[in-house]
């Protein structure tokens, strides 16, 4: 498989869970699955977004029905007081969440 066609089925992975997901979406959840535990801090620093864009951004793969989540609320990525602070936020993919992780990794893992 071609580096471009992994892209695209990536993409398509997305578009198929909600077709108004954002590229910045996409690139907090892509955060979000390399390091587990991250804050809100740590993920703006790390996708090169001002803290209230990814924060807006990951919200959108928060569970549905919660006030953290924001539309589409896709039901990968839940956020938890920090332990270490009690004030910030640390994020953890759902169940759903590493389902769509490991579906992702078996798209780049048929290119290698």
């Amino acid at each position: 498989m071609r580096p471009r066609s992994v892209l695209v089925e990536a993409l398509a992975l997305f578009r198929d869970l909600n077709p108004t997901i954002t590229v910045n979406e996409i690139s907090t959840f892509l955060h979000a699955c390399d390091q587990e535990g991250l804050t809100i801090q740590e993920l703006a620093d790390l996708a090169r977004m001002t803290e209230p864009t990814a924060s807006r951004s990951i919200r959108s793969f928060g569970p549905p029905g919660t006030e953290w989540a924001r539309a589409p609320a896709c039901g990968l990525v839940e956020a938890f007081l920090n332990p270490k602070d009690g004030r910030s936020r640390v994020l953890h993919l759902t169940p759903a969440g590493r389902a769509v992780r490991d579906r992702l990794d078996a798209i780049i893992g048929a290119a290698s």
